[in-house]
């Protein structure tokens, strides 16, 4: 049985000599095509990744920007006067958000309520998938530009893999805050008792 190397001296022998020349043009010719060829490839993917990392820098840059701006709201001491000691209901809030963004909030997961000196934090949090930058623009806006006592208190982006020109919200916690309830007089517990004696 013949050897590669005597099938390759064979078939150097058959051919003419036009032949060979253009046998060693192909032999040099075709890695410096793959070498090229390559090169352009990664080229490309290095184009893509930083496309891909200007839009979640620009992404970023909007979240700041919301954040920024929510800092220029209302004085504390009035959000604190006109502020009440029932909750905003943050599910209708943030579906409300959601729309004007042009999306469906699917569901929340409500956290348990905080109350601390005289304060009462409620929180939700969610997981958005598939949105474009001027979505969680809007998202964002909405949330901290319709309240005062509304504020995302935490959020995480990443760049969707299925689709590289959106980004999903792995994580978002949305926080509102109202005064904790004045307690319950006892005085009102003791009338009752009195016309519960008297009338027995």
């Amino acid at each position: 049985m013949a050897t590669l190397a005597e099938t390759a001296r064979e078939f150097w022998d058959r051919i003419s000599p036009r032949e060979r020349k253009l046998v060693v043009i192909a032999a040099v010719a075709t890695p410096l095509i793959v070498a090229v060829w390559l090169g352009l490839s990664i080229h490309d993917g290095l184009a893509a990744m930083e496309a891909r990392n200007a839009k979640m820098r620009k992404a970023l840059v909007v979240v700041a920007d919301v954040r920024a701006r929510g800092q220029t709201q209302e004085p504390v001491d009035d959000v604190i006067d006109k502020m009440g000691t029932e909750p905003l209901g943050l599910d209708t809030y943030l579906d409300n958000a959601a729309k004007k963004a042009k999306f469906t909030l699917k569901s929340t997961n409500p956290h348990a309520a905080q109350t601390r000196n005289g304060f009462v934090t409620n929180s939700v949090s969610c997981q958005i998938d598939d949105l474009t930058i001027d979505q969680v623009k809007s998202f964002l806006s909405e949330i901290e530009g319709q309240q005062k006592i509304v504020a995302v208190t935490h959020l995480e982006l990443r760049r969707n893999f299925r689709n590289k020109d959106k980004v999903d919200i792995t994580n978002i916690e949305v926080s509102t805050w109202s005064k904790e309830p004045p307690p319950k007089s006892e005085g009102s517990g003791s009338a009752d008792a009195k016309t519960d004696k008297k009338g027995g």
